[in-house]
């Protein structure tokens, strides 16, 4: 377990990412206005998919659908790098206790490894322009909630509980706030695991839906050179990759900083 001292510096590096976060870039301010025109424009089965994703989501919440990951595949990841007795996968909990900066490590490798496969999704879907852009927007909304998934199972923490989801998507929704949203989620996830906001946290669950609108208007500008027609490859492969870049670094540094809080109160405790 690391020390006090070196938890503290590890928050402040989380603490320093975070106010980097409320630097809003001004492109993104305009980014929704295209969306405007957009929408007017968008075919039906463009906005049949975008439906889709809404349910999707949905289905994700309450049972994790089709994009609930295994932890297997995560935890193997760490057997041979944890000093254990016994071979075979790590537990939840040897996963959980494991070296801060070997969850680090491992979620690094991930989120190379995501960018990596979200650059071929975006460039195989921006062949067609527009129309293979409805494919596009349900994959890249899969791929970031089983990003997300995989970092918190690299802290330790258990995707299929239905509080865990809401974390998920509550790290997908920061991805692409505004200034402003961007706050108000990190004041709320700052204190998801005090007991005396269990009950506020839980009842969010009722605004899930906000999600996927940010989601999806947060393309703005970005979708709109991917519409082109094989241009959209090179669009695409880019966007797709920064997204998801993005969705998995805050995922990676919201779920290390619960990891570190979390220790720091066993070493508060322990000094009590």
């Amino acid at each position: 377990m690391e020390s006090r001292q070196v938890l503290q510096q590890a928050l402040e590096e989380v603490e320093a990412w975070e106010r980097d976060q409320n630097d809003l870039w001004f492109w993104e301010k305009l980014g929704r206005l295209p969306f405007v025109f957009l929408d007017k424009m968008t075919p039906n089965f463009v906005r049949e998919k975008l439906g889709t994703a809404v349910d999707e989501m949905a289905a994700f919440l309450e049972t994790g659908g089709t994009y609930l990951v295994q932890d297997t595949a995560i935890y193997s990841k760490f057997a041979p790098r944890l000093e254990r007795d016994g071979a075979g996968i790590p537990q939840t909990a040897e996963v959980a206790g494991a070296p801060l900066v070997l969850m680090d490590e491992i979620a690094r490798e991930l989120k190379e490894s995501r960018a990596t496969f979200a650059t071929v999704q975006g460039a195989t879907t921006g062949i067609g322009g527009i129309f293979t852009l409805a494919l596009d927007i349900p994959l890249l909304l899969g791929t970031s909630l089983k990003v997300l998934q995989e970092m918190a199972l690299c802290y330790g923490y258990r995707p299929e509980d239905k509080r865990e989801r809401l974390f998920v998507v509550k790290c997908l929704q920061f991805a692409s706030s505004d200034i402003v949203g961007k706050k108000a989620i990190l004041a709320e996830l700052s204190r998801f695991d005090e007991p005396a906001a269990q009950k506020d946290v839980m009842a969010q669950l009722q605004g899930w839906r906000e999600v996927v609108v940010t989601y999806t208007e947060n393309f703005g500008w970005k979708k709109l050179f991917q519409m082109v027609p094989i241009a959209g490859i090179l669009f695409g492969a880019y966007l797709n990759r920064s997204t998801v870049q993005d969705v998995a670094e805050a995922g990676r540094m919201l779920y290390r900083k619960r990891r570190i809080l979390e220790r720091l109160r066993v070493e508060q405790n322990k000094e009590e």
